[in-house]
């Protein structure tokens, strides 16, 4: 009898044990799954509303400053396909457009599965963007424009002209809310010297009781709260801002009693770290399982054995 009760628990294990090292795997594989998924909708939404938009851009400007396309003089006779212009030869288009020869040749030769474009103008938008558009040329350009671009706005930022920016912009009605707002947290998160955007006791990290009591969310003080919110409380309350998991776009601001929230030992950075891992990322002074537990979590040759163990 005891030999059969040892068996029945042997093969009541096999399927947590294949479920545990199945999970394992899985926790293996998800990070980089994951990480991957949100690279690529990151450089998609670059791609969409930036790139594409700096290259169609780019692309005008350049076929404003390029196109050498001439009509057909009045002489010219019907089935004259070139024409000579101050020196240069130019083929003649299916709108009866001329354009350089040099440039009908090289679309002839490097585009053989395209037909050409009946107009000039259509003709140097495919000539553009098939030779100096190109990804491997598009991309570290703009790139180096892009944080060119960056620095130029810092230096003019630390020379505070940027405070003039700031004055035009809030001055139009309407974007002049959205602007205030974004840029509030923007330099919240970003500044480096937090204490010239917000007083020392607004650099925080709470943990308030939201949704309700007994559930805890992880968030930062903003800034004060509204002064009727301030005397239906009867005391001080603040703002907090509560991301959400795991991207940070989409925030909800909570004014609640300061006497409410309770300061956590843990900087922005580790806060944002918390947020975007949905949890499981957490400091190493905040972790309050034993480092036998944590050793035994993480080695599964040790968790193997204890579910050998407990088997037998």
């Amino acid at each position: 009898m005891p030999s059969n009760t040892a068996a029945r628990r042997r093969v009541r294990t096999k399927p947590r044990k294949f479920r545990r090292v199945l999970l394992r795997g899985l926790s293996l594989l998800l990070p980089p799954i994951l990480t991957v998924v949100i690279l690529v909708w990151v450089i998609n939404t670059v791609e969409t509303y930036v790139l594409e938009p700096v290259e169609l851009s780019a692309r005008e400007v350049l076929v404003w400053t390029m196109a050498d396309v001439h009509e057909a003089p009045a002489d010219t006779a019907p089935n004259q396909t070139t024409l000579m212009q101050d020196g240069r030869p130019y083929s003649r288009l299916a709108s009866g457009q001329y354009v350089p020869s040099g440039v009908v040749d090289w679309f002839r030769e490097n585009r053989q599965d395209e037909s050409l474009p009946a107009t000039g103008e259509e003709v140097y938008r495919r000539y553009v963007e098939q030779r100096y558009l190109q990804p491997q040329i598009v991309i570290p350009v703009f790139l180096c424009v892009f944080i060119l671009l960056l620095y130029v706005l810092g230096k003019f930022l630390t020379a505070k002209i940027g405070g003039w920016f700031d004055w035009g912009i809030l001055r139009l009605p309407i974007v002049r809310k959205v602007y205030a707002a974004v840029k509030q947290v923007t330099d919240f998160v970003f500044g480096e010297n937090l204490g010239e955007v917000l007083p020392a006791h607004y650099k925080q990290v709470v943990a308030i009781e939201y949704p309700r009591p007994g559930l805890w969310s992880v968030g930062l003080v903003m800034g004060e709260a509204v002064a009727d919110v301030n005397a239906a409380a009867r005391e001080p309350c603040v703002t907090v801002m509560l991301p959400t998991s795991p991207a940070l776009f989409t925030v909800k601001p909570v004014m609640i009693p300061q006497s409410k929230t309770h300061t956590l030992d843990m900087t922005i950075d580790q806060a944002l770290q918390f947020i975007i891992s949905c949890g499981v990322v957490l400091p190493a002074h905040q972790l309050t399982v034993t480092d036998a537990d944590s050793t035994s979590s993480l080695n599964p040759a040790t968790q193997d054995a204890d579910e050998d163990n407990t088997a037998k």
